[in-house]
């Protein structure tokens, strides 16, 4: 079907060329003001100004009026843990009470807790929660996600996670990526035998899961507490000679030497970075790993906002993500992430919005398929209400401004 989709107020990171983007290359955010869109078999195909589109479109085309909607790329949310068992707000009144996220792990809960109630829950069930909750993301604006594994912790259910993301890749209209994060903790068995977990994680589980085709990541917790950089490097070039690149929790509560280690095995991405020093800084800025921030864990967790503003004057990618999880993060609204990143992390709105559409979709490797309005990518677009100005988006945090979803050039 070809779609003309005219009357557009602004028409959103507009780029011939796709690249990913670096330090001050994120400020430029490419618009359209009263445009129109041309869509060909669910793919982009061409736009530009109202006044060059002609006075009638082609009869084989069905005209869409925007009625003055501002359009831009769905976001691509590129860290979450979207499959789980229940939720957590037990946990979340013991924060309020002041148990830290290390002092509640330390009494069997946090991941452990996740893990409990996973492992009890059937193939089926966790399928029919995530899907649910996938399809509540996209009508938010999500127009492709990764979901990692780790609320397992035995080879059972680690499998039994992958599994169920794969049946999301093969149910759902937008990429979904899966990355296998066995290496999430240690389950209370190996507690003190860290080696024996890991032992089970290279020839156990990534024989298994590199047999069904179940992961395009490897993921590792790199902390104090969790898995240190050694431990993580042997991880994860266990899982590379499988084929799965590299993303790392890093720098989440310590500085872990989790950016560091991801940058020597050439990560995609080194994700959280709430604690970060000039060593790290300096290692990811001359790197082509990404930095993916996750601002509603920092502010779920009271703790400090990652140093965005340090991380582009350095030069380095950065991409946006919502890090959705029963623990510390129980959301995956995109908006309220981009929203929060200006507040809390001071991101201009198109350096936000480029981190959460177009470098977002690299830190998955759909760089050259999503995130911008280029001709070839695929037709994954918002329709706001009608907006004064694109900073109008992260400003209004408690409004939703999206009027409906398009994937694959079909609305939702």
């Amino acid at each position: 079907m070809n779609l003309l989709v005219t009357n557009i107020h602004h028409l959103v990171n507009v780029r011939t060329e796709s690249k990913l983007l670096f330090g001050k290359e994120l400020a430029e955010l490419p618009v359209i003001e009263n445009a129109f869109l041309r869509i060909q078999d669910g793919l982009i195909k061409e736009w530009g100004e109202m006044s060059s589109v002609g006075t009638h479109g082609s009869l084989a085309e069905e005209m869409i009026d925007a009625k003055g909607a501002s359009v831009l790329p769905t976001w691509c949310d590129s860290h979450t843990h979207l499959v789980f068992a229940a939720s957590r707000e037990d946990e979340f009144v013991d924060k309020i009470k002041g148990l830290s996220y290390a002092e509640i792990a330390a009494k069997g809960g946090g991941i452990l807790n996740s893990a409990k109630k996973l492992q009890k829950a059937s193939e089926d069930e966790l399928f029919d929660q995530a899907w649910k909750r996938l399809t509540e993301l996209m009508h938010l604006g999500t127009g492709a996600i990764e979901i990692k594994s780790g609320y397992g912790l035995t080879v059972d259910a680690e499998l039994k996670m992958l599994r169920v993301i794969k049946r999301l890749k093969e149910r759902s209209s937008i990429p979904v990526k899966a990355t296998f994060l066995g290496a999430h903790t240690y389950p209370l068995e190996f507690k003190e035998y860290h080696q024996g977990y890991i032992d089970q994680i290279i020839h156990d589980m990534l024989p298994r899961i590199a047999g069904e085709k179940l992961a395009d990541y490897i993921d590792v917790f790199c902390e104090e507490g969790f898995f240190s950089p050694e431990e993580t490097e042997t991880i994860c070039r266990a899982g590379m000679q499988y084929g799965l690149k590299a993303k790392i929790h890093a720098n989440q509560l310590n500085l872990s030497g989790g950016t560091e280690t991801g940058v020597k095995l050439g990560a995609l991405s080194v994700d959280h970075l709430e604690t970060m020093d000039t060593s790290a800084i300096e290692a990811l800025a001359g790197s082509k790993t990404i930095g993916t921030l996750l601002p509603t864990a920092a502010f779920f967790l009271r703790m400090p906002f990652q140093p965005a503003r340090t991380l582009l004057d350095k030069g380095c990618a950065i991409a946006l993500a919502s890090d959705y999880n029963p623990g510390s993060s129980p959301s995956g609204n995109m908006n309220l992430v981009v929203s929060m990143s200006c507040t809390g992390m001071k991101l201009l709105p198109e350096e936000a919005i480029n981190a959460a559409t177009l470098n977002g979709a690299y830190a998955m490797e759909l760089g050259e398929e999503l995130g911008s309005i280029t001709p070839g990518k695929k037709a994954n677009l918002i329709f706001t209400k009608p907006l004064p100005s694109i900073a109008y988006l992260p400003y209004a945090f408690g409004t939703n401004l999206i009027e409906k979803v398009m994937i694959n050039g079909d609305f939702i």
